[in-house]
């Protein structure tokens, strides 16, 4: 099958969806008082009940008083994780967050599965960002000859998808790429921004940043023309990830060999810093210019504020962003009748997830010094 042939199903099969769902086609009326609870009301409550079980202050308090792991499953058998580690004897930090993930995917996929549209594609999309790390996971590995099975047990569960164990069948990369435009739900993605080539000669997170800019886009078109609060919740959480991720493409790219101009093709065309904050880091050749080219946007000026003079100083930059990222995703349970509630408890299980391994580590590292370098949520 060519690669132009497959290109173009791909793109009918997502007009046909288009046309078929109709979602581009719904006004800002979807998102009412009136209109939303006749099919999406439900899981916003199957949702806010998920959410009433996030880890609290106190929960923490506990959790960073333990001194062994089996002190740390018993606290947690109190809180909404229950008997998430029952059966498991002898504990260690991978497979508390296997078993953490598994939870979130289960509660997840329940709600996915009793979703419509348009609910259902935007559950979907929320899914495609651990596709993108799944494919990008498979790349390094062809490209390294790792064993391909081995690799999709790496994988995370949230970014699998029915014909994904398809690919173990492929040999080389060029087999992976035309399995990908086949099989996989990022075929527009890669079609419209990768080429076969590309997988041989290309840095594996520059294919990353290249999958993401164009999801990111993808993804905040689709919450504009569904309108609504879910226009202007999205907005808002998808212009700030878009940003961190020009920031970080930025600070990255420092002592290599990518060039402004290659720089510019990673940013994504949405966020705060559209377009003078951009233009700005595109030129930016150290750690000062970033600053200086996002100064003018009060949020980003006091977190790398905080990173430079906050009393914390084991608190590095991506965490300053994740606390920020926090406040937002918390903001989205504000309003009602819309789908950012749904983005936003996905992110905030997986910080508190970050948060339960983190403390894990210290505990079973015996580095109680560090233990309370964690995010809280609530």
């Amino acid at each position: 099958v060519s690669t132009q042939s497959t290109g173009h199903s791909q793109a009918n099969r997502a007009k046909e969806k288009e046309m078929s769902y109709g979602y581009y086609s719904l006004g800002p009326a979807h998102g009412s008082m009136l209109t939303f609870n006749i099919a999406d009301g439900y899981l916003e409550g199957l949702l806010r009940g998920h959410r009433s079980g996030i880890l609290r202050v106190a929960d923490y308090s506990n959790l960073v008083q333990c001194d062994a792991l089996e002190d740390l499953k018993m606290h947690l058998s109190s809180t909404d994780y229950s008997d998430f580690l029952a059966g498991e004897n002898k504990l260690n930090t991978a497979i508390i967050y296997e078993k953490a993930t598994a939870k979130l995917v289960n509660e997840f996929n329940e709600l996915r599965s009793h979703s419509v549209e348009p609910l259902s594609t935007f559950l979907d999309y929320i899914t495609y960002a651990y596709m993108i790390d799944n494919v990008v996971l498979l790349i390094t590995g062809k490209q390294h000859d790792r064993n391909t099975e081995e690799l999709l047990e790496k994988c995370h569960p949230l970014g699998m998808f029915p014909s994904i164990a398809s690919l173990t069948v492929a040999n080389t990369l060029a087999d992976l790429y035309q399995s990908f435009l086949v099989d996989t739900p990022l075929a527009p993605y890669l079609n419209d921004t990768l080429s076969e080539e590309d997988l041989h000669e290309m840095n594996v997170e520059i294919i990353r940043n290249t999958l993401y800019k164009s999801y990111l886009e993808d993804f905040y078109n689709f919450c504009q023309k569904i309108g609504g609060a879910t226009a202007e919740v999205m907005g808002e959480l998808l212009q700030f990830e878009a940003d961190r991720r020009s920031i970080n493409i930025t600070i990255n790219s420092f002592g290599t060999e990518l060039t402004k101009d290659d720089r510019e093709k990673l940013y994504p065309s949405i966020g705060l810093l559209q377009p003078t904050g951009i233009l700005k880091l595109k030129e930016a050749s150290d750690m000062d210019q970033v600053k200086a080219a996002i100064e003018y946007i009060q949020t980003y000026r006091d977190i790398f504020s905080e990173f430079d003079f906050g009393h914390d100083k084991d608190k590095s930059l991506e965490d300053q962003f994740f606390q920020y990222e926090v406040k937002l995703n918390k903001g989205s349970f504000d309003q009602q009748f819309h789908y950012g509630l749904f983005y936003s408890y996905v992110k905030l299980k997986e910080q508190e997830i970050r948060n339960i391994v983190w403390i894990a580590e210290c505990v079973a590292q015996k580095m109680k010094s560090k233990i309370n370098n964690y995010i809280p949520i609530f």
